[in-house]
């Protein structure tokens, strides 16, 4: 894809929800585009509708009305296992809790999302060995999560959003379960991996990690209250 072509186009998007008698209007209509190789920043607070936009996005949940086009594809009218087909393809997710499994080893973390996609074992190997020695812990594949640190293992958590090639790197909440000096570690990851084209969604709640990216989508209720881009 080019590097100017749009990854992801969003068209009036909304998105609402059913509690008791009550209908919720999460999103209210929401358009915007991204890029491909851009790096953005969504923020808004407890309850603007950010988390349920990322959701779409992520291919994690449609939305009741609107279109969303990711990669050329409109995706916005899938439903279950095709929707799963897309975001495994073309998405890769990192969380503040990095979601490891405590008995595996960092290598077997990140060989997971291979597995599921029926990669051949060694062809599994050779991906997940290169994306850890990318995130810079060629020396601790075989260490499982209790034996790295809060920084450590983010980092095989990132490994494991990478290793299928995703076209999309959702970073949810990414420092914030680490302190100042590791989340600004990670946060450099992330400028690494963006100088090497890579397409980077970054939610989050403080100023100081969104000032990271070149542009910052503010969400309050349900709707775009500003979109700026860095001069």
């Amino acid at each position: 894809m080019q590097k100017n072509m749009n990854i992801i186009e969003v068209k009036d998007i909304t998105k609402h929800y059913s509690l008791g008698t009550q209908t919720v209007e999460a999103l209210r209509g929401v358009s915007f585009d991204i890029k491909q190789g851009e790096f953005i920043a969504i923020m808004g607070p407890s309850g603007s509708g950010k988390s349920t936009l990322m959701n779409i996005i992520g291919c994690l949940d449609s939305p009741t009305t609107g279109r969303y086009h990711l990669n050329q594809q409109e995706v916005s009218t899938l439903e279950g296992d095709e929707l799963a087909g897309i975001r495994n393809k073309e998405i890769g997710f990192v969380f503040q809790n990095f979601h490891l499994l405590a008995r595996n080893s960092a290598l077997d973390n990140v060989m997971l999302p291979l597995k599921y996609a029926g990669i051949d074992k060694l062809d599994q190997i050779g991906r997940a060995t290169r994306v850890l020695s990318q995130v810079g812990l060629e020396s601790r594949i075989d260490h499982q999560p209790s034996e790295l640190s809060g920084g450590q293992q983010q980092r095989v958590a990132i490994a494991r959003a990478l290793v299928n090639k995703p076209s999309i790197l959702f970073a949810d909440e990414p420092t914030g379960n680490l302190d100042s000096q590791t989340g600004h570690d990670v946060m450099q990851l992330f400028h690494g991996l963006h100088k090497e084209g890579q397409t980077i969604i970054l939610i989050t709640h403080e100023n100081e990690i969104a000032a990271e990216a070149q542009r910052t989508i503010f969400i309050k209720d349900g709707l775009i209250e500003s979109d700026t881009r860095k001069e």
